[in-house]
């Protein structure tokens, strides 16, 4: 009698195993996997670069307080904060067809994700130019540098430090919302490893991705951690 709670535990452990970390499932959906792997890095990539260039023009158009400047902006940005990323991905994957549009699934994400990450860029390195003390500015100027160069070689390099921890928070997000592709049969690393579960009828392959999400992640995760906690320190 004492052995069978034991039996029926290890049946447990085993179905569990079989299930969500079957070792010859992992090696058969492997190829599929990391062919989404590839594409994920390839769209974080492109979307994480595309996201800081919209949101450095945000930033420094900000800069600028004349009010026909900054209404709009204002609108802009906060249109696209509050405007969810996937409605806003489905939208123009599935609507600007009926415009006579059609872009493929790696350009609309592309797309939304330059509009949507660019306005939260734009918002963090903004605080970090504000950040920056306006005396600096001046400094700048008086030995001959004209005001786009104080901007680029003494403002951004200090706004980036001063903000360099929720740049990399939300380049953390950015990176986690390539996932989206799926929706629009982006074949990236969600997208393979559904394929490859509608073709083992297992969610090990699922498992997987999430595993390699958390070891690509972790480390920045580790970093932006530390970064921190320097600050708090530094305080």
């Amino acid at each position: 009698r004492g052995g069978r709670p034991l039996d029926r535990d290890q049946i447990r452990v085993e179905a569990m195993i079989q299930t969500f970390f079957n070792p010859e499932i992992i090696v058969a959906s492997w190829p599929i996997v990391l062919a989404g792997l590839r594409n994920t890095v390839l769209l974080s990539l492109l979307v994480v670069p595309l996201g800081l260039l919209g949101g450095l023009v945000l930033a420094l158009l900000a800069s600028v307080h004349h009010p026909a400047v900054r209404w709009p902006l204002m609108a802009w940005v906060d249109f696209f904060r509050a405007f969810p990323p996937l409605v806003l991905l489905i939208l123009l994957f599935a609507g600007l067809p009926f415009a006579g549009l059609e872009l493929g699934g790696f350009v609309c994400v592309a797309v939304a994700f330059f509009l949507n990450t660019g306005a939260y860029y734009g918002e963090i390195l903004r605080a970090g130019i504000e950040s920056v003390p306006a005396g600096q500015v001046e400094a700048a100027r008086s030995t001959g540098l004209s005001r786009l160069q104080a901007m680029a070689y003494v403002v951004l390099p200090q706004a980036v430090r001063n903000v360099l921890p929720d740049l990399l928070s939300n380049t953390l997000e950015v990176v986690k919302l390539t996932s989206l592709g799926s929706v629009v049969a982006v074949p990236e690393l969600l997208y393979q490893a559904r394929q490859a579960q509608s073709i083992t009828y297992s969610p090990t392959p699922i498992v997987v991705a999430a595993a390699i999400y958390f070891l690509m992640l972790w480390p920045v995760v580790r970093l932006l951690s530390r970064l921190e906690n320097r600050a708090l320190a530094g305080r």
